[in-house]
């Protein structure tokens, strides 16, 4: 009795250690990093800050170099420039002039990625791809949850808030209601009267919008082929870079092999000339590349030194779907295994596909390269018997950091929506829309009725309501932007942008309560839970107040 006992016992202990990783996975990550893809003009950033970082004094502001990593936790803010930020899973987010974007949640749910921005103020044009992973944005009055393709673009400003739906479809949440959305929709509300938000028809689109669709279309087309030389299914950023800039090899035993144009065979790819070291507390040391093409090869993959071209970028890992184990492909903050060597000076080893952690590189056949302050020296070989040891955390003082350096906080644009931009128009009608506005019940509804009757209802109920033409905000009649490093002017005071909980665990379809454009949700999924109910990890040097958030998919 007792070895049967026994027996059933060890089973039991089997069985539980075997769902352990199921277990393990469900849990939430902040781990995620992604990248300042494109700077025009004057673009900061802030690494940390507490609840809102235009009004934050302890924040601390600096230039934002392009390829910079950005963590959950960073505020990102424009002058009179644009920016461009590139998520791993093919999500875009395009920011206009005087914008300022916080990264609020960035993490991972059972391999569900979660994002989740706040729009603090200005303009952005969002792209998300994803089938699966959550991406949502809040801005002023609302959050917008995005659809699997979806494209669309939110205005921020003092006396209100709108956003258009420029492809797929969307739901916006406000005051625990969801108004799905759908291309040639848009969606405002205007602070001055909050109860009664419009729905109405997307304004043509201007000179921004012709500039994102233009980023996006080149970055598509770049990626899909380079994808023809990597055999994977798996985006990540930067891949339509190396088809701009540089040319593929056939390496053998290795497959095909990448190198940037106008580079000798005595290339160094961690030159000076190249990028600069940042320094990251929660991240480390990362070396970010000044080129265009300076985000893949300098944080995923490895190098080959070839005899015919010297140092060849492989991108070793992307061909199995998901990454590693079916888990996204980690970012390493540099491509190379830091030493010390036996003649006590730290030095880099460009890091070979096939090197184990922890283990002498292998590249070190081809000498080390020292560390000097922010620069990296050419390689020394290493004298026979000469010892090496490998470091597998630098200290933060042992690097100098490059040309990332403390500026003046980004300004408070008091910017209001002109009177010119707004129409009289029936609030909530859209021409071959099912959505109106129920002015009796105070909400959107789903209607049948005849057009004529709920329109004249609408109108009776609130004739005054008026369309925001987002288009012509900044263009067409432009108000005279007032800066001031005071408080916002807005009459009445807005509400506090926290953005809405994350709806993990069965696939994102993209509409709250109802059948989704991206396939029906599972029945096991949890929807309004959000992903842990306490502040993130604190690794992740999160400054912001609440909990977790949603993510996006490949070209």
């Amino acid at each position: 009795m007792k070895a049967r006992s026994l027996v059933l016992i060890f089973a039991v202990i089997l069985l539980v250690s075997a769902g352990l990783p199921g277990m393990a996975a469900a849990d939430t990550s902040h781990i995620r990093i992604i990248r300042l893809s494109l700077v025009q003009g004057t673009v900061r950033f802030a690494g940390s800050f507490h609840n809102d970082s235009l009004t934050d004094p302890k924040a601390v502001w600096q230039t934002a170099p392009l390829n910079m990593p950005i963590r959950e936790g960073y505020a990102l803010a424009t002058d009179a420039g644009r920016a461009e930020v590139e998520f791993e899973n093919g999500a875009m987010a395009f920011l206009g002039d005087n914008t300022v974007l916080e990264f609020y949640d960035l993490s991972l749910h059972d391999g569900q990625r979660i994002t989740r921005l706040v729009l603090r103020q200005g303009t952005a044009v969002f792209y998300e791809h994803s089938l699966t992973d959550y991406f949502s944005v809040t801005g002023g009055d609302f959050t917008v949850e995005a659809g699997a393709r979806s494209r669309f673009r939110l205005n921020n400003f003092d006396d209100g808030s709108i956003v258009d739906v420029e492809a797929g479809q969307v739901t916006v949440l406000r005051n625990d209601n969801s108004t799905p959305l759908e291309k040639g929709q848009s969606f405002s509300v205007r602070a001055s009267d909050p109860k009664y938000p419009v729905i109405a028809r997307v304004e043509p689109n201007d000179d921004f919008d012709a500039w994102v669709s233009g980023r996006i279309n080149s970055v598509i087309t770049a990626t899909n082929y380079t994808n023809q030389y990597t055999s994977t299914f798996n985006y990540s950023s930067g891949f339509s870079d190396l088809y701009t800039f540089g040319s593929w090899y056939s390496l053998a035993g290795y497959g095909y092999g990448w190198r940037p144009f106008g580079v000798g065979a005595g290339w160094c790819p961690f030159d000076a000339v190249y990028g600069n070291w940042y320094m990251d507390a929660s991240i480390g040391w990362s070396f970010i590349g000044s080129a265009p093409w300076g985000w893949l090869p300098y944080h995923y993959g490895g190098w080959i030194f070839s005899p015919a071209y010297g140092w060849v970028w492989t991108p070793n890992g992307f061909n199995n779907f998901g990454g590693y184990g079916g888990r996204p492909i980690p970012y390493r903050p540099v491509t190379a295994v830091w030493v010390n060597t036996g003649s006590t000076f730290l030095g880099l080893v460009p890091a070979h596909p096939l090197d184990k952690n922890g283990k002498t590189p292998l590249n070190i056949a081809h000498g080390v390269y020292p560390a000097q302050g922010s620069a990296i020296a050419p390689p020394v070989a290493l004298a026979n018997g000469e010892k090496v040891s490998v470091i597998k955390h630098l200290p933060a003082d042992a690097l100098v950091a490059g040309n990332i350096v403390k500026t003046a906080a980004p300004l408070v644009v008091s910017r209001t929506l002109p009177a010119s931009t707004f129409t009289t128009r029936q609030a909530g009608y859209v021409r071959q829309s099912s959505i109106m506005y129920d002015p009796v019940e105070h909400r959107f509804v789903n209607s049948n009725q005849a057009v004529a009757a709920a329109n004249a209802a609408v109108a009776h109920a609130h004739s005054n309501v008026a369309k925001v033409n987002e288009a012509t905000v900044e263009h067409a009649n432009p108000p005279a932007a007032t800066f001031t490093n005071a408080g916002r002017n807005s009459v009445p005071a807005r509400p506090a942008m926290t953005p809405a909980p994350a709806r993990v665990g069965g696939g994102y379809s993209g509409g709250s309560g109802g059948s989704g454009w991206g396939g029906e949700r599972s029945s096991g999924s949890s929807i309004g839970s959000s992903v842990g109910s306490s502040t993130p990890a604190s690794s992740a040097g999160s400054s912001h107040p609440s909990s977790s958030g949603g993510g996006g998919r490949p070209h």
